[in-house]
């Protein structure tokens, strides 16, 4: 079997289809479904089992699984419960790595661009212990991820056990089908694309920074299949492991990915820019560019998505159908 934690999610529901696709269809999900509607994102799904995060650690006993993909994570950049954020990505996710090193499973987990702070120090996926604590998380959630990648980086520079595989994937801005259950967490794109369809004016951020232009902030905006494909990959190519960014290594602005989506619908663009809140002005990141050069010299190479064939993508098979999921 294999098992996905988070496998509800946005990110892991995307997993689990493409498992199913490759075939597998025994393939168990760890999340919660709660009453939002997550339901939606399995429901062309075909799985062996679903069960909730408390009872994890006892249904793994006596089991054997083909790998853990372990992308379950309180993920929100605003969570402010300390003691749950890292009981529930540090400490669990430590759990599981154990679990894992203890009965020879591939471990692939996901870490976050959250981890880079500001980016004063770089978007360099170097797992090394000095570089990795030069990095400064600038949220709880950063913070939670960070801790898991230090604790990892320092059983490898040990040379303790280890799983057989384990890779940690650091995803930039990820966009695509099944986000919807995301709230304010979904991309401006899910977000706004009802107004953009209805012609009603789609509002940005204006910049507060000299020498950037209203609604030129960037980041490594990533299509969640080639998310996708780099998690294949790696399930297909167990000789590889380490700390590596999932991005596209080209920073596009929020204008460029509206802009996107009005041309996907031949629409002409309807924006405007409204200050940004006050609150969030001396923590708000202006660029995130992936650099992933490491992924490609481990032999990854699938390519990326460029952002309009992706945005005309997620439209056309997604956003503008009844029905949105995957």
């Amino acid at each position: 079997m294999l098992l996905v934690t988070g496998g509800a999610g946005f990110i892991g529901s995307n997993v689990v289809a493409a498992l199913n696709q490759a075939g597998r269809s025994d393939v168990v999900v760890c999340d919660l479904l709660g009453s939002d509607g997550k339901w939606r994102n399995l429901a062309k799904r075909q799985l062996v089992d679903i069960v909730p995060p408390a009872e994890l650690e006892g249904w793994l006993k006596g089991r054997k699984l083909d790998a853990m993909i372990h992308l379950g994570a309180i993920s929100e950049t605003t969570a402010t419960d300390g003691d749950l954020v890292l009981e529930t990505n540090f400490r669990l996710s430590m759990r599981l790595l154990d679990w894992c090193t203890a009965n020879a499973v591939p471990f692939i987990y996901a870490s976050s661009a959250a981890t880079y702070g500001d980016g004063a120090n770089g978007f360099d996926d170097d797992s090394s212990l000095p570089a990795l604590k030069k990095l400064r998380p600038m949220n709880l959630y950063g913070w939670s991820k960070h801790l898991f990648d230090l604790a990892v980086a320092e059983r490898v520079a040990r040379g303790d056990r280890l799983p057989p595989q384990w890779a940690g994937l650091k995803f930039f801005n990820v966009f695509g089908p099944n986000e919807y259950h995301k709230g304010s967490m979904m991309s401006v794109l899910a977000r706004r694309f009802d107004d953009v369809k209805a012609g009603r004016v789609v509002q940005l951020f204006k910049s507060h920074r000299e020498g950037i232009v209203d609604g030129d902030q960037r980041r490594d905006f990533i299509y969640v299949d080639d998310v996708v494909r780099v998690v294949m990959w790696l399930l297909a190519t167990p000789s590889v492991s380490g700390l590596f960014n999932v991005g596209t290594g080209k920073a596009r602005s929020f204008k460029d990915l509206m802009l996107a989506a009005y041309a996907a619908l031949g629409r002409s663009p309807n924006i405007e820019y409204i200050d940004m809140p006050e609150a969030i002005r001396g923590s708000y990141q202006y660029f995130t560019q992936s650099k992933v050069d490491r992924l490609h010299r481990a032999g990854y190479n699938g390519g990326f998505t460029t952002l309009e064939d992706a945005v005309k993508a997620y439209v056309g098979d997604y956003l503008d159908r009844p029905d949105r999921f995957r």
